[in-house]
């Protein structure tokens, strides 16, 4: 009986020490941990490159794709980028380009070129979903599938 509750409690403990070996591993001198990038890379030379007017290829070719782009704010991009160095405090960095008649006309977040003016988000967002017009219901269509309707 004293074997059993050795070798279980011996289980246990390591049960536990797995739970914390993440922070142990974390402050351990001579293991690598890797750089995390997630998002789209933006530094300030690029951010320096944009012009009010550009179109949006002139843009795209400058950014690179944007990680966001809103159906319902068609006239906006996002950029997000993050980066957790090994053993350091995660940098976050966003960007959002607004685009009027298909040309840059200004950014708003963490980037601030000396030629481009700044935009500042809105305060209220309406968005207006149009009524689809159908001729039968769903309730309908599923009833017509089990023929009563």
């Amino acid at each position: 009986m004293p074997q059993r509750l050795l070798i279980a409690l011996l289980a246990f403990g390591a049960a536990l020490q797995g739970c914390s070996w993440q922070q142990v591993r974390e402050n351990l001198p001579g293991i690598y941990s890797m750089d995390i990038h997630q998002g789209n890379i933006v530094s300030q030379e690029m951010v320096d490159q944009l012009k009010p007017g550009m179109n949006k290829r002139q843009v795209l070719f400058i950014m690179g794709t944007p990680l966001l782009q809103d159906p319902f704010h068609a006239d906006r991009w996002d950029y997000f980028y993050s980066n957790k160095p090994s053993g350091e405090v995660r940098l976050q960095k966003r960007i959002s380009l607004v685009f009027r008649d298909e040309e840059l006309a200004g950014l708003q977040g963490d980037f601030r070129p000396g030629n481009l003016p700044s935009i500042e988000p809105a305060k209220e967002v309406t968005v207006n979903i149009p009524k689809i017009k159908r001729e039968r219901t769903l309730w309908e269509s599923i009833a017509g599938l089990f023929g009563s309707g």
